[in-house]
């Protein structure tokens, strides 16, 4: 017994010897947003897939993404697949989260103040979330088949822990990014033990357009509440 009690803490200290740090700054170029000019470079997804295609084991993890002043908060959220994440309203009127196109579709319904909804993510892909009573509310939701990935501080900064030593394929995804800009980004990198620090990265947005998105039902948005917060009939 004592035996293979050592046998598990000597292979366990191996892989926490072999797991390292990667770190690395991403920005942001072409843009005409008013935050990337006061160099806010926070919100960029980086993550690592291995190159042999081995799937990881995924945490199942518990996320959230609240609804308050109007606001999704954060507005980007990176989050392994199979995690459950909330959605929690904590405006004084009702919201109805939910997402029409691209990675997972869901519509949550609509519902009262101090109340929560929410979603499992069980499929990898970009989720763009809306509301569909305010049309100005949205968010999006990277659900990746890595536990190694991280979100980009405001400097543009990024850092991923425990990452175990080999070779992998490194992804930048930006809400603002062509998906022809996201591709020409991937690089192969090597996680050597005492980590690895990757060359900055300058994501361009020279080929971003925004469109307007419709309601749930693919329709124009109707009028906002009124000052009482009556709703007018949704559109279907």
């Amino acid at each position: 017994m004592t035996l293979l009690w050592r046998i598990c803490f000597s292979a366990l200290s191996l892989l926490q010897l072999q797991a390292a740090t990667v770190s690395g700054s991403v920005g942001l170029r072409d843009s005409r947003d008013p935050g990337v000019r006061a160099m806010d470079y926070s919100g960029l997804v980086v993550w690592l897939v291995p190159a042999s295609g081995a799937r990881p084991e995924l945490p199942r993890n518990h996320a959230r993404m609240v609804q308050k002043n109007k606001t999704f908060t954060p507005h980007v959220l990176a989050i392994p697949m199979g995690t459950t994440v909330d959605f929690p309203n904590f405006d004084p009127i009702f919201h109805n989260a939910f997402s029409s196109y691209n990675g997972q579709i869901f519509d949550v319904g609509l519902y009262p103040p101090g109340t929560n909804r929410s979603v499992q993510f069980a499929r990898p892909g970009i989720v763009r979330v809306f509301c569909n009573i305010h049309a100005n509310m949205s968010a999006v939701i990277t659900v990746l088949e890595s536990p190694w990935f991280a979100l980009s501080r405001r400097d543009g900064a990024y850092t991923i822990a425990d990452v175990p030593t080999g070779a992998y394929t490194l992804h930048v995804f930006h809400e603002r990014a062509t998906q022809a800009t996201l591709d020409a980004l991937k690089q192969n990198v090597n996680v050597l033990p005492d980590g690895l620090h990757v060359a900055p990265i300058s994501v361009s947005e020279s080929g971003y357009l925004a469109i307007p998105h419709k309601n749930k039902y693919g329709h124009e948005y109707s009028p906002a509440p009124d000052s009482l917060g009556v709703y007018p009939a949704v559109r279907k």
